[in-house]
């Protein structure tokens, strides 16, 4: 099951073309690419990130050079976005790397698997056909458990876990498409791909996916773009001295924030940098 291409079993299962798939998936992207266009418009998001750089620039220290800039985007890329490093919470890190890595290799792959087709005679999807099902499953892993463990209103507010607002729109179509990826495949497998039981897995799946990525002006999908670009002129703003138009943090130990700032260690200790967890002490669970 998990070596063989699902799309392919389909196509020659029912009278479905690959081209009519081939067509699918490139709707799909064009339905990324314009919903992330209309949310930057709707949501103005271009706009801030241009109006608050130009901002910072007024009140920088000094100027970031070129090389500079490149050094800091290859570390916002390897850091940020590659391994997700802005999370502290190690739980909410290892959910969101599960999802993240499972999102794009399902994604990759799918593509893959249709415009293989129609494949040669002998010719296999085997490795990609196995990221395709690992990708699923690695979705479902982050996805469930930050649904049921690290989602917010949960922890926080004592809601419910089927408690779904529009918020949630992202999380639970992406966590539908994948969870009825492998339940179709397996259904495929077990029951044949014209059965009713595997056709109406693949329709859910489809219905799952084409929500996903065309409700991006609704959902939190655009995200992936702006945190980027958000994370990369936070890093310009501390190198520049701007700090994002806050107060510059001193060497609390130094004798010279002591002198200037004598109650210190009234309230901080006589060592600041090591004076305990603090709020990290316990998680927030007295709900």
């Amino acid at each position: 099951m998990i070596t063989s291409n699902p799309f392919e079993v389909l196509s020659a299962s029912l009278p479905l073309e690959p081209g009519v798939m081939q067509a699918y998936v490139v709707l799909m992207v064009f339905l990324v690419i314009g919903g992330t266009l209309l949310d930057v418009v709707h949501k103005k998001s271009g706009q801030y990130f241009f109006e608050k750089g130009q901002a910072l620039k007024k009140i920088a220290k000094r100027e970031v050079t070129s090389g500079e800039k490149l050094g800091l985007a290859v570390s916002t890329f390897t850091n940020e976005v590659l391994t997700s490093s802005e999370f502290e919470n190690r739980d909410r890190r290892v959910s969101h790397l599960f999802t993240m890595w499972g999102f794009i290799f399902f994604v990759v792959t799918t593509a893959m698997l249709i415009f293989g087709l129609p494949a040669a005679e002998g010719e296999g999807f085997a490795l990609s056909a196995l990221l395709w099902h690992l990708g699923a499953l690695s979705i479902c892993i982050g996805g469930y458990w930050f649904w049921f463990k690290i989602r917010v209103d949960v922890r926080s507010e004592g809601n419910e876990w089927h408690n779904v607002h529009q918020s949630d729109l992202f999380i639970v179509s992406l966590l539908l498409m994948a969870t009825f990826a492998l339940v179709w495949s397996f259904l495929q497998a077990i029951t044949g791909a014209a059965s009713v039981l595997s056709i109406l897995a693949f329709l859910v799946f489809i219905v799952a996916a084409t929500t996903l990525f065309s409700t991006i002006l609704w959902s939190k999908f655009a995200h992936m773009f702006f945190k980027p670009a958000a994370a990369f002129q936070k890093k310009v703003a501390v190198a520049d001295g701007s700090h994002d138009k806050l107060p510059e943090i001193p060497d609390l130990s130094s004798a010279e924030c002591k002198e200037r700032y004598p109650d210190i260690p009234e309230y901080m200790g006589d060592n600041p940098p090591n004076m305990g967890l603090g709020i990290k002490r316990e998680a927030p669970s007295h709900y």
